[in-house]
Parts: structure tokens; C-alpha cells; sequence
């Protein structure tokens, strides 16, 4: 009882004094990496994310969802994980995980691999409207599908990190909240 007094109390004064929204501008920006399946183009894109956020000390957080996750196939792609592996990036212990309304409402900005993929994400979350763009138009302001290398020989890996090596960046830069 005394707890609860004491936080509203708390929240009634920080809120006159200002200070609910300093706290708030300091939370990261929120990104969420949106593609088929979550075990390829997506789960890089964070895992290259979270390597240039640690590199850079970014006020940025990043997930990965999938649109249409298959529950019999939950492990990231093997080609994916040694690409990552050869940069010092384990993923390897990652599993996919379905977009909810809950991402949504949360992620400030949600980038998807594909056109298709943002459209998804449009027919079943409408609200997203606003913070839904497909990687590579807002990294560059022209759209180009990040490939996907699912099932594919190694090659297709590669261009697909030479995607996301351009756009991922440029996204996180464009994203990054001032100073």
C-alpha cells in the first residue's frame, strides 16, 4: 500500500515538474525487421543491427519477426548462421518468433524484406501504416527487394548480406534519434 502511494505520488509530481517525458525521450528508438519465416533475411538484419548498435553505442533497440512463421521450421538458416559466425555473431539459439499486435503497438518503425511482407503486415495490422516501410526504400529512398535466399546455395547468401550490409546501416542512421 505504502509503495503505491509513494509511485503515484512520484508519478503525479514528475508529470507537473516534467519529468515523465524527459524519461521517455530517453528510451531507444524501436526498430522491428520483419520477413517471411524469421530465420533468414530478418534474423540477419537484427543480429548485423545489434553489432553496429554495440559499435556505435546507438539508443536503438532491434527485433525480428516473422509474417508467416512455420512452426516445424524455427531454426535461423545454416548458410545465414555461418555468414554471421565468420563476422563473430552467434545466432545459432534463435528462434523464430510470429509479428503480434503487441509488436506493433511497441516498434517505432518496422522495416520488412519485402513489398509483399509489407503489405502483410498492412492487411493484418492496419495501425501500422505510419511506421511500415520495406528496408531498403527507407535506408535508400528507392525500393529493392531483399532476396531471398531460403533453400538456395551460398551465393544467394552472400547477396543477401551485401543487401543488408548497404541498407541495414543506412537504416539505423536514418533512425537514430538526435543527441
Amino acid at each position: 500500500m505504502k509503495r503505491s502511494l509513494l509511485n503515484a505520488i512520484f508519478v503525479v509530481t514528475a508529470s507537473i515538474f516534467g519529468l515523465a517525458s524527459a524519461a521517455r525521450a530517453e528510451e531507444p528508438r524501436k526498430i522491428a525487421f520483419v520477413d517471411t519465416g524469421n530465420t533468414g533475411r530478418s534474423v540477419s538484419a537484427e543480429a548485423l543491427a545489434n553489432l553496429i548498435i554495440k559499435q556505435k553505442g546507438l539508443k536503438i533497440a532491434v527485433i525480428s519477426r516473422a509474417v508467416d512463421m512455420d512452426p516445424f521450421d524455427v531454426s535461423p538458416e545454416a548458410n545465414a548462421v555461418k555468414l554471421l559466425r565468420d563476422r563473430n555473431i552467434d545466432v545459432s539459439n534463435h528462434l523464430s518468433v510470429q509479428l503480434t499486435a503487441g509488436d506493433i503497438k511497441h516498434a517505432d518503425l518496422i522495416l520488412t524484406m519485402s513489398a509483399k511482407h509489407k503489405d502483410k503486415v498492412l492487411a493484418l495490422y492496419p495501425e501500422a501504416k505510419d511506421k511500415l516501410h520495406t528496408l531498403s526504400e527507407y535506408a535508400t529512398g528507392t525500393y529493392t527487394e531483399v532476396v531471398d535466399a531460403w533453400g538456395k546455395p551460398m551465393d544467394a547468401y552472400l547477396a543477401v548480406f551485401k543487401q543488408l550490409d548497404a541498407f541495414v546501416p543506412a537504416a539505423l542512421e536514418k533512425s537514430n534519434p538526435p543527441k
